[in-house]
């Protein structure tokens, strides 16, 4: 639980207090903030998993605002808004900025407990999620760059690995050669050279070679597209 690092934007240093003490307890590091300019500086200097904001803050700033700020920098980062504030209205307003939940005060803080794991959790399934390219049985792991087909590990090259991620993002969708050269070499096709044609032949004797199921197929005169024949 340590890795996790809240930021809590609250001008009201008792519901700060009360907050951050609570999530400490829990094995949570929360760096606190009052106001949306001293948030922002923590955002930028420090990584966080999750914001808890509240909605009415000093200096005449607001959560809206800093909410609106971080989603321009990061869409997927979780934010939970705090807020006296409980009419419909208010929900909606803090919706639309970016929030991912709502919680009026007061507030137990069992609730916000449960709230704060409910979207970490939804978060670390999306990063899973994303994680993993699939087809058929063939898996990509973006992270550590590696493939594998039926639990078989397939060693590919940086050149490869880009090739085949590249497939994988457009499963039954014909390449062109020249969409290949600008995805996977980011240069302009040359119809004198057979680099292309050499790549995927490379990638295919790697990921088709040792199972029935060929999953790269040629189409002629047109590019390549990756399609299972089940």
């Amino acid at each position: 639980m340590s890795e996790v690092r809240i930021c809590l934007v609250e001008d009201d240093e008792q519901v700060a207090s009360f907050v951050k003490k609570g999530l400490t307890e829990q094995g949570y590091e929360v760096e606190h903030a009052p106001d949306v300019e001293s948030a922002k500086k923590l955002v930028q200097h420090a990584a966080f998993q999750l914001l808890l904001i509240d909605i009415m803050l000093a200096n005449g700033s607001n959560g809206i605002e800093l909410c609106r700020y971080i989603r321009q920098q990061d869409d997927t980062l979780p934010i939970l808004m705090l807020t006296a504030l409980g009419t419909t209205d208010d929900k909606v307003a803090g919706l639309k900025a970016g929030a991912d939940d709502y919680l009026v005060k007061p507030f137990h803080f069992a609730e916000l407990l449960a709230r704060i794991e409910a979207l970490l959790r939804r978060r670390r399934a999306e990063e899973k999620q994303s994680r993993y390219l699939s087809y058929a049985d063939l898996t990509l792991d973006t992270w550590n760059k590696t493939a594998q087909r039926s639990g078989k590990s397939i060693a590919l090259t940086a050149k490869e690995y880009v090739l085949l991620e590249l497939f994988l993002k457009n499963p039954d969708k014909l390449l062109s050669r020249q969409y290949i050269a600008d995805k996977a070499w980011g240069i302009h096709f040359d119809t004198g050279t057979n680099i292309i044609d050499v790549y995927v032949n490379y990638v295919r004797n790697k990921v088709d070679k040792s199972f029935g199921d060929k999953l790269i197929h040629t189409v002629i005169g047109m590019g390549y597209i990756l399609k299972s024949k089940k």
